[in-house]
């Protein structure tokens, strides 16, 4: 499926860097695709790291490795989705 979102801002808290160019991705539970732009796909990344990240240190005081501030961020990063592309957010991050 397209992205049909309209004209798309970076938000003011995403400090990563914008791909020049987006790309299908894949559901890896459901097998669906879904084609980004570049913005949506440098969130998408930042989400899925995070995700990783949490996971990776998820029998222990989650506070101890990961700041306040990036869990912030990425609650903000699933929201933007939510808002911008909610199509795209319940293919891949639902």
């Amino acid at each position: 499926m397209e992205s049909k979102t309209k004209k798309q801002q970076k938000p003011k808290w995403f400090k990563g860097d914008v791909y020049t160019k987006g790309d299908k991705v894949r559901n890896p539970f459901s097998g669906e695709t879904y084609e980004l732009n570049a913005l949506e796909l440098s969130l998408y990344d930042f989400i899925m790291g995070c995700q990783i990240l949490f996971e990776s240190h998820a029998n222990v005081d989650l506070d101890q490795f990961v700041s306040q501030k990036r869990i912030n961020e990425f609650q903000k990063a699933l929201t933007w989705f939510r808002v911008n592309n909610p199509e795209a957010y319940y293919v891949l991050l639902d």
